[in-house]
């Protein structure tokens, strides 16, 4: 089972216990119908507010993030047995590889559960630090104020006991829509790292065949059987990263589109802003979002990368030296890698560090424009 799988154990755990895996009990509606009230008072603020430009691109940017927080758990509940379905694969190669007892083998998955427990605690971490700072935020305020903008028709928000009451609730449901936002991050840049390591574990696969193999001293069965194992394992890794995609390719064009927005909009506040306060607070969600998005794109690019690398190493067997059927089977092998498994945008593009620097470069594109126009 994944309980002794590092690189996903806090993740599902936690997912778990608000029933968004596995369970299916009261907590999963208690959440989503929580979040989702608490969306529709952002709404009704963002659409009656008086608040100058400033304060509406602040919370507009905390309404995005609940939408996609909802939106990840309404994913999670209707596609759950794609989900766990992809954690039982997830397992089940996982310990495929571990029983090799190969110590090369064995140092990729220390190194994958390592970096997977450090990444999920850390994210933890900062959506903790989020969560005070947002509670922190109306403590310091001279005013009354919330630590979102929010707004319930016919309640004056901002009296006595309703002011206490919101705040309260804001409070309560802030740590429960971090464990409904992160931990799904997390879970599938892991799943992502796993599809890496994968790809790592064929290229050193393929590689032993011309040690375990020389010419001269080769036995061809064996060598056809072992090519044919590498075909098949090749298979599975391009199956197991069609499985990320088709359960996350739809979100992630979602993020990118919000995302894009709203870090334009951040820029064009540096702007505006006439305090340090506002100044450090909008650096900190531009930052906040680029480390959301470069997370993703870094691993999904590293995947890609990886299962290109495939080719290569194919082509180090000394192919040219085999019988002819298994010269052939290579390069069908070689063919396909050069066809790299990726993680599509939107069942369009796959998600590389190149698109990454394209939403940079067009998110700023934008930003000199409103600058001109408004500056």
């Amino acid at each position: 089972m994944f309980e002794d799988i590092q690189l996903i154990y806090m993740n599902v755990c936690i997912l778990r216990f608000w029933a968004l895996l596995y369970d299916r009990n009261v907590k999963r509606y208690v959440c989503i119908c929580l979040a989702s009230f608490h969306i529709f008072t952002q709404v009704v603020y963002m659409v009656t507010t008086k608040e100058g430009i400033t304060g509406i691109i602040r919370n507009g940017y905390m309404l995005v993030l609940w939408i996609n927080t909802v939106l990840r758990a309404v994913l999670l509940m209707q596609d759950q047995d794609g989900y766990v379905g992809l954690i039982q694969s997830l397992t089940s190669a996982y310990y495929d590889l571990a029983s090799e007892k190969d110590p090369h083998i064995a140092g990729l998955l220390d190194d994958l559960n390592r970096q997977g427990m450090l990444m999920a605690r850390g994210n933890l971490f900062f959506g903790v630090l989020t969560s005070v700072g947002f509670g922190l935020y109306p403590l310091s305020s001279s005013e009354r104020v919330l630590p979102f903008g929010s707004r319930i028709p016919g309640v004056d928000e901002y009296t006595t006991p309703y002011y206490q009451l919101w705040y309260v609730f804001q409070m309560l449901i802030t740590p429960m829509g971090c464990c409904m936002y992160i931990p799904y991050t997390s879970l599938i840049v892991a799943f992502i790292m796993f599809g890496i390591v994968r790809c790592k574990a064929l290229q050193y696969r393929l590689r032993l065949l011309a040690v375990r193999h020389p010419a001269g001293q080769r036995n061809s069965r064996r060598l056809a059987a072992e090519i044919k194992e590498c075909i098949r394992y090749q298979q599975s890794i391009i199956a197991y990263v069609d499985k990320i995609s088709g359960l996350t390719t739809m979100m992630f064009l979602f993020e990118l589109l919000a995302f894009s927005v709203l870090l334009c909009a951040l820029l064009f506040m540096l702007i505006i802003v006439d305090s340090t306060s506002q100044l450090i607070i909008i650096c900190l969600y531009i930052n906040m979002i680029l480390a959301q998005i470069l997370a993703l794109y870094w691993y999904a690019n590293e995947l890609r990368e990886q299962s290109l690398a495939v080719a290569t190493a194919a082509y180090d067997t000394e192919w040219y030296t085999f019988e002819i059927p298994l010269r052939k089977n290579i390069l069908f092998m070689i063919m396909r890698a050069q066809r790299p498994a990726s993680i599509l945008l939107g069942n369009v593009r796959p998600i590389t560090l190149e698109l990454f620097q394209n939403l940079l470069n067009t998110t700023y594109t934008f930003f000199t424009v409103l600058k001109r126009v408004y500056g």
